[in-house]
């Protein structure tokens, strides 16, 4: 089991995968855009196993790291503190938030080749970008346990797929592996396999503003390796990127 996991990005992806590092026995640190005095709260609500720090310094001490931050600030990723490290990449394509990408528009590129390209001497795996922050946290369960949920990923190399499904599993979830970083659309927005089977359904008549607040809130459904393999079958390419609901802002994994 790594020990460390550095975060880059302290969001809602990054605070669900904080408090299930340290309540699986990690050390954690945290990073964020604003420095690390911003995350002082979040921290002492995690207890000793965490601590926060500079991007930099979150890449250098973890031994997996995870980059959870808006799409459109990928190239300001910490590019040498960062060689050589397994790269759990957990950022989706929104337009409205991160500008038109011609890349991605095309369909030249996936998302995590895009990083990957900019990330060239650092092994990334597509990983946690297909589910909500809240069900991320309540859906974790112990391994071999009936009702524990799978989550895609990708990635072109095989090790880091390893230790990406070594980390999944010390945090509660099965992994189905879906190919290469080029079949990582098959978990993108827009996807089958994307945030909604892991939701539910939602309560009937609910607006569209009360949607997102739902998102955040619902504890949602187990959602076996079984049924993701299904749901990642199904997948079609069709154009990039999401549309982020009313209220969403610049959250991570939104429906």
């Amino acid at each position: 089991m790594p020990r460390t996991l550095g975060l880059i990005g302290s969001g809602l992806i990054g605070t669900s995968l904080a408090r299930l590092a340290v309540a699986a026995g990690m050390n954690v640190v945290l990073s964020n855009s604003r420095g690390p005095d911003t995350l002082a709260d979040l921290v002492t609500s995690l207890g000793e196993g965490a601590r926060a720090a500079t991007p930099d310094e979150a890449a250098r001490a973890g031994d997996l790291v995870v980059v959870t931050i808006p799409l459109k600030a990928y190239d300001r990723l910490p590019v040498a503190a960062l060689r050589g490290k397994t790269v759990l990449d957990t950022m989706n394509y929104y337009p409205q938030r991160d500008g038109r990408l011609a890349e991605l528009d095309s369909i030249e590129l996936t998302s995590s080749s895009l990083v990957q390209r900019h990330l060239a001497g650092s092994r990334l795996v597509k990983a946690f970008n297909s589910i909500g922050s809240n069900q991320l946290f309540t859906l974790a369960r112990p391994t071999g346990a009936p009702d524990r949920s799978a989550l895609p990923v990708a990635g072109d190399d095989e090790t880091a797929k390893q230790e990406a499904a070594q980390l999944l599993d010390t945090l509660g979830y099965d992994t189905v592996d879906t190919g290469r970083l080029a079949e990582s659309w098959r978990s993108e927005p827009g996807t089958p396999v994307y945030t909604k089977p892991y939701l539910g359904e939602p309560p009937a008549g609910l607006t569209p503003a009360d949607y997102f607040p739902w998102f955040l809130s619902t504890p949602g459904v187990p959602v076996p390796a079984a049924r993701v393999r299904e749901l990642v079958a199904e997948a079609e390419r069709g154009r990039a990127g999401g549309v982020l609901p009313q209220g969403a802002g610049g959250s991570q994994a939104s429906p």
